[in-house]
């Protein structure tokens, strides 16, 4: 690869930097007007209390969307939401190749099936060992250790060196699908010299080491075999070897297992067509629910993380056609709280406690493991690699400041820390921060996408805290008051302190702001339409102490 003439080599993330979700990163090689782009991810995040109605939050791409011309590719890592979950709603406006594992080009594909209007996006399905070029860049992906079948980190090589862009990883002995991190690999790129490594960051707070899957799987083979009556094990989907490690303890202790989420069906069934189910005896459905003693059932199923419509939060509000728990049946929580979702997870706690259920979670036995490096591992991951810089990425801000000193004490000679939105010159010269581009989050609200205040979520959060009230002003021929306006609060306290209708005191309050204005000025319709709003927003909060989103409609 002949080194272009002022070419630079530059790695920008426009989300996961700063935030855990929402992985979505750039690289560029060439002068500063003709680089030619790659992306590493298209994640998404979850909304939470503070975007009433929204579906999904997307990386904001507009950055790239003028640069299509020099985009060459994306390139996934894994099938993790936070890393392809926005491929679909993206991809129409970047519509650059795409390279993906058969997992995740078949969990992309049944997705499409599910979802109306998807696109078809055209894949090309690589696998871990294999080196392939996009644009300007040589890619080697190198296997992992994760969560979900056949992560991969990327050597990514140009006339300026080669990155590490390690994705989601961990060292993992004992993975329940394998294959193991190839650590020979990454001590071949560290023999010939890193320039960058960019790493993950999300347990760069945890001392040691990061148990095995495999040792999860004994924690829940205990459990199962210790249980009287069914067991309910809620996880995440997309963790197939946690599916096999929970079905082959029910196989071991003679219980059937009944799968129940959408999700959780989908990714079984990629699974088993690539072969990651092979070996377990068929799993039982609905149906034959009331036909199986208790102690011969394990129940897997969504809703680890308090999701309202999943089947665990369905079986706590004993919503369920043809299953239902019952009281001293144990439910496993084998997954970790996401940051946000603490109460909907209590809150089914609670309901499932109330019913008489067993409760099991992290800190009651080993049912769960993350599925990213602690700190032993990352020192590890140094030490193999030997990189010049070193940039955390993949966290929050105390996550990334707690890898980059790490980074510094473990003898890596440049720390780079960055944010969602900066551009960060990797060669030649120091690392260093040369640009900020636009960043931020759309969001996908029913069949549409836009910024917040384009999908009107502004004002649903205003709606959400004091309701709304609209107005109707009709003046006559000679601009006085025809008749008393109509007034419709919506989510509106009905009386006041004293006992008096909130209506009636902001209908006084319009009439008032009407007859204050002289008549010959009343010809400004917009001048009572905004002294009516005035007038009723201020009797609101005289009388309640909020004020309500008011809409005024004047007609003569």
């Amino acid at each position: 690869m002949a080194k272009a003439e002022n070419a630079e080599l530059v790695f920008v993330p426009l989300g996961g930097v700063g935030e855990i979700g929402m992985n979505f990163a750039l690289y560029g090689f060439g002068p500063a007007n003709a680089r030619e782009w790659i992306i590493i991810d298209v994640g998404v995040t979850f909304p939470d209390a503070t975007l009433p109605g929204v579906d999904l939050v997307l990386p904001d791409t507009r950055f790239i969307e003028e640069e299509l011309k020099n985009l060459r590719g994306i390139i996934i890592t894994h099938a993790h939401e936070d890393h392809y979950g926005a491929l679909h709603d993206t991809w129409p406006k970047l519509k650059a190749p795409v390279w993906m594992t058969p997992f995740a080009a078949g969990l992309l594909e049944a997705k499409r099936q599910s979802e109306q209007g998807a696109p078809k996006i055209p894949v090309t399905v690589y696998r871990a060992g294999e080196k392939f070029t996009v644009g300007p860049f040589e890619i080697e992906a190198i296997a992992v250790s994760h969560s979900i079948p056949e992560p991969v980190s990327l050597a990514i090589t140009s006339p300026a060196g080669t990155v590490i862009h390690t994705g989601d990883w961990k060292i993992d002995p004992a993975p329940e699908i394998g294959p193991m991190t190839d650590e020979a690999r990454f001590r071949a790129y560290g023999d010939k010299g890193v320039l960058a490594l960019v790493c993950d960051s999300t347990n760069a707070l945890r001392e040691g080491d990061s148990p095995s899957e495999q040792q999860v799987g004994q924690g829940l083979r205990k459990v199962i075999e210790e249980a009287k009556g069914r067991v309910a094990v809620t996880t995440f989907s997309s963790n197939v070897g946690r599916i096999r490690s929970i079905a082959e303890a029910a196989r071991d202790a003679g219980r059937q297992v009944l799968v129940m989420g959408r999700s959780l069906k989908r990714v079984i069934d990629v699974s088993s067509e690539l072969g990651y189910m092979d070996g377990l005896p068929e799993f039982v459905s609905e149906e034959d629910y009331g036909y199986i003693p208790r102690e011969n059932l394990v129940v897997i199923c969504t809703g680890s993380q308090g999701e309202p419509r999943a089947a665990l939060a369905k079986l706590a509000r004993d919503e369920m056609k043809s299953v239902a728990l019952s009281p001293g049946d144990t439910v496993v929580f084998s997954s970790r709280t996401i940051p946000g979702n603490e109460k909907a997870i209590l809150e089914i706690k609670n309901q499932l406690i109330d019913q008489g259920m067993r409760i099991i979670e992290d800190g009651d036995a080993l049912v769960h493991v993350s599925g990213h490096p602690r700190r032993s591992e990352l020192k590890r991951m140094y030490e193999w690699v030997r990189p010049r810089i070193g940039v955390p990425v993949h966290g929050e801000a105390a996550h990334l400041v707690g890898q980059g000193s790490l980074m510094a004490m473990s003898g890596i000679p440049e720390v780079a820390q960055i944010r969602d939105g900066d551009m960060l010159r990797l060669w030649p010269g120091a690392a260093e921060i040369i640009d900020q581009v636009p960043f931020g989050r759309v969001y996908k609200d029913g069949k549409l996408i836009g910024s917040d205040e384009a999908m009107g979520i502004r004002d649903r959060r205003k709606l959400s805290f004091a309701g709304h009230v609209a107005v109707n002003v009709v003046l006559d021929d000679k601009y006085e008051l025809s008749g008393d306006p109509d007034l419709v609060a919506i989510g509106v306290a009905e009386v006041d302190a004293g006992g008096e209708a909130l209506e009636e005191l902001m209908l006084d309050a319009a009439i008032g702001a009407v007859d204050s204005i002289p008549r010959a000025r009343r010809k400004d319709l917009d001048l009572v339409q905004e002294a009516v709003r005035r007038a009723v927003r201020g009797a609101a909060n005289e009388a309640w102490g909020k004020k309500p989103l008011v809409t005024v409609f004047v007609t003569r």
